[in-house]
């Protein structure tokens, strides 16, 4: 499904990952089938998106019954994970790097945090929470070494811009990047900026828009 997975939109993939996190909720429930337009009212969206998301990754079912629940999930799981582990890196071991590596790891996802970084010395050379914490002089061997693809970025903001030439040097070939500091990557290596204050700050303008419309 390699050229399939190439001709997906990217919030085609993103609403393909919150259906699975929902059919594995309706799944630990005891529930067998569900239909287009619950699985829309979930999300706040509509049944013909839902369907226009499953058809595009070809995907067709018994409507009169709705999906199969368990059926649908390894069908997505096909699609977003290709049948392999990925093991991710996370650069930055300060409150989020820690709060990241405690979410992703346990919850079964083909995603594995298996090697953190950190400049601080009362961490490197540690373990925390079960991960081995480097310093930033061994991260190209430690990639090599564990087959990191991805590295998640949670150093402070000043020390971004430092980090890109290591994470092209090392071969990575994905970057999720939570600091408030955009970080630009050559093509062929996949970024997403996620500024959380920035989307708070959103949040916040329309809840104030809201209340001044009342």
């Amino acid at each position: 499904m390699a050229g399939l997975r190439n001709t997906i939109p990217e919030k085609t993939v993103e609403r393909l990952s919150e259906y699975r996190r929902t059919l594995l909720s309706c799944h630990k429930q005891g529930i067998t089938h569900i239909f287009s337009h619950v699985l829309a009212g979930i999300h706040g969206i509509t049944a013909v998106q839902v369907r226009r998301d499953l058809m595009l990754i070809g995907f067709s079912s018994d409507t009169k019954k709705g999906y199969d629940v368990k059926v649908l999930i390894e069908f997505i799981n096909d699609i977003l994970d290709g049948g392999g582990v990925m093991n991710i890196g996370v650069i930055g071991m300060g409150h989020l790097g820690q709060a990241i590596t405690k979410y992703f790891n346990g919850r079964g996802l083909k995603l594995r945090i298996t090697a953190a970084f950190d400049v601080d010395p009362a961490k490197t050379g540690t373990e925390i929470d079960g991960i081995p914490c480097y310093e930033m002089s061994e991260f190209e061997d430690v990639v090599a070494n564990n087959d990191i693809g991805i590295v998640i970025v949670s150093s402070p903001a000043s020390a971004a811009s430092q980090l890109v030439l290591p994470i092209i040097n090392a071969g990575i070939k994905g970057v999720l990047n939570f600091t408030s500091a955009p970080l630009n990557f050559p093509q062929g290596i996949v970024v997403e900026n996620y500024d959380i204050t920035t989307i708070l700050e959103k949040v916040a303008y329309f809840v104030r828009e809201g209340e001044e419309e009342r």
